[in-house]
């Protein structure tokens, strides 16, 4: 059975937690962030938990890692 690759552009956007959880950041944070509040900037560098519909996708493609 031949290895299982790492999708490098998931592996940019995704990390695994040391509890497994796959988190990813908010989208749109590039664009027009001077124009937006101090809150709402704020907002956008957090990390969320990929949503448990996704999780099984996202683990397929990282399944060359670790």
């Amino acid at each position: 059975m031949p290895k299982l690759k790492t999708h490098k552009g998931a592996a940019a956007r995704f990390r695994v937690t040391g509890g497994g959880k796959i988190m990813r950041m908010y989208g749109s944070r590039n664009n027009f962030r001077r124009k937006k509040r101090t809150a709402v900037n704020a907002l956008y560098s957090r990390t969320v938990e990929v949503a448990p519909s996704h999780t099984k996708i996202v683990r397929r493609l990282l399944a060359g890692q670790g």
